[in-house]
């Protein structure tokens, strides 16, 4: 038979220290997954650079080149967002 410990008091440091923790913990997914939409959303694009309608010179370089622009990066932020939103909407109702 196993012995139970007996249970001890959660001291009110200990729930802050929780909370804190389970916060940070819920910021570090959210993080997480929105990089790797964002992931996702320029390993497309470089997939896209090497399709047969480009030029079959290009370089791995020059296509860096070409999708790294601030407007690709605004583009992918914005769609990581409201696809994570929309994770966590299903999540919720699931």
């Amino acid at each position: 038979m196993q012995s139970q410990r007996p249970s001890r008091p959660i001291t009110p440091q200990a729930k802050n220290r929780s909370w804190g923790s389970m916060r940070l913990t819920a910021v570090w997914r959210a993080v997480i997954e929105v990089a790797f939409i964002v992931f996702l959303f320029y390993s497309n694009l470089l997939m896209g650079e090497f399709t047969a309608s480009n030029s079959h010179g290009k370089t791995l370089a020059t296509a860096l080149i070409d999708i790294f622009t601030v407007t690709n990066f605004g583009i992918a932020l914005v769609s990581a967002l409201i696809g994570y939103l929309v994770f966590e909407y299903l999540r919720e109702k699931l």
